[in-house]
């Protein structure tokens, strides 16, 4: 039997993996059940044959990177690997485990349950991305029951915290453990016929404005931080229409340009009430920066626009703080690896393969600027994605699991 015999003959697989993993409710912040969630992730990479190590980050790293409520929440990362006996290089496969919060009614009542309706299945997690971990394993089931060795060892990381900013996740993984990465697919960003080999970057600023508090009966003896604050995003309109000008040409022909968006995040100061003038105020700042983009180049713009507009407001006065980042990526598609994915997408899809480049960002620049290696980004994909009714085509999820399965049967270096 072929692997792609076995994976047909075990589509019901694929769903109820996937419902198991959905169950545990990984969500970040706080980063809940973690501990859970990597324990069973071993134990499901170990079941494939898979030397699998659980690595758990020290406290002391914790309170270095993480707000004082999340301390006692501990991070775990997996790592697994699968040995070829001749193989030389090695493919690495990275999906983050975690997921971000829920709220608002859900279809099916609990946003955890895995429930399958006409060729979908939802809860959170199930596009982004514990469907991809499922189509993995079941892509590596297939191959060990099937006793159809990789041309490539395989290296597989599940990692913490992607849905945050990754430092104690991916980023931790590459800079702490010494990974045997020659190539690597993370697990998200193309779908479909398409094929990621880049993402945006991001930048996220908070910008707080200083004003004076007063009486309401007597404004005029106050510096009103709202009224300020309102006059600087108005400023920003032209900041927009700047980077509207930009632009970045994808291999498959798209037009990306740069975007801010204002506002997702915005407070008054504690001592706000109606009949106060209020002294603070605060918003954010999502920068998304282009694959082709320096991001220090593109903070230090958005940091001196910024200053330069309140210069322009009397009685402005700012402060703009980081929250966190991400690097852009993009790698040419050209070479071998490059054309072995295109080619295992395009048998199974029986579609040409395109390269793409995704606006949001992943962990592909770990592998791709930090250990230098190619990748891509490929998974099943869904839909509503951080929102209500999450949920994934399982036809994808069965697809992608054959790709996974083809690529490592076919490609070696």
């Amino acid at each position: 039997m072929t692997p792609t015999a076995y994976l047909t003959a075990h589509a019901g697989a694929l769903p109820a993996l996937l419902r198991r993993l959905v169950a545990v409710q990984t969500v970040n912040p706080p980063g809940c059940d973690y501990a859970t969630m990597s324990a069973l992730l071993a134990a499901e990479l170990s079941a494939r044959g898979l030397k699998t190590r659980r690595l758990r980050v020290p406290d002391r790293e914790l309170k270095q990177v993480l707000p004082a409520g999340q301390h006692a929440f501990p991070r775990y990362n997996v790592l697994g690997l699968w040995r070829v006996p001749g193989a030389k290089k090695t493919l690495h496969f990275n999906a983050h485990y975690d997921v971000v919060p829920v709220g608002g009614e859900w279809r099916h009542g609990d946003a955890f349950s895995g429930a399958v309706e006409r060729g979908w299945i939802y809860g959170r997690g199930t596009a982004d991305m514990k469907g991809s971990i499922a189509a993995l394993l079941l892509a590596l089931e297939a191959l060990r029951a099937t006793g159809t060795a990789p041309r490539v060892n395989v290296e597989v990381s599940f990692t913490a915290d992607e849905e945050t900013d990754s430092a104690l996740g991916t980023d931790w993984l590459v800079r702490h453990v010494p990974l045997r990465a020659d190539y690597a697919v993370v697990m998200e960003g193309g779908e479909g016929p398409r094929i990621c080999c880049g993402h945006n970057g991001v930048v996220w600023l908070e910008v707080r404005v200083h004003g004076r508090a007063a009486h309401g009966s007597r404004p005029e003896q106050g510096v009103n931080a709202f009224e300020k604050m309102a006059a600087l995003v108005c400023e920003l309109e032209s900041y927009k229409e700047a980077l509207a000008g930009r632009r970045f040409v994808t291999p498959e022909g798209v037009v990306m340009r740069p975007t801010i968006n204002v506002g997702g995040v915005f407070a008054q100061g504690p001592g706000g009430k109606i009949n106060t003038v209020p002294d603070s105020a605060s918003f954010s700042i999502d920068r998304r920066v282009l694959a082709d983009e320096s991001l220090a180049d593109a903070e230090r713009e958005l940091r001196a626009f910024l200053a330069a507009a309140a210069r322009r407001i009397p009685g402005c006065r700012i402060s703009v703080a980081k929250t966190t980042e991400s690097s852009p990526c993009f790698t040419p598609p050209e070479g071998p690896f490059f054309r072995a994915m295109a080619d295992s997408v395009g048998r199974v899809r029986r579609a040409p393969a395109r390269f793409s480049v995704t606006s949001g960002f992943t962990d592909m620049h770990f592998f791709a600027h930090r250990l230098g290696i190619p990748t891509v980004g490929y998974g099943p994909g869904g839909q509503r994605e951080h929102g209500i009714d999450e949920r994934a085509r399982l036809g994808d999820l069965r697809r992608t699991a054959r790709v996974y399965a083809d690529l490592l049967g076919s490609f070696s270096d």
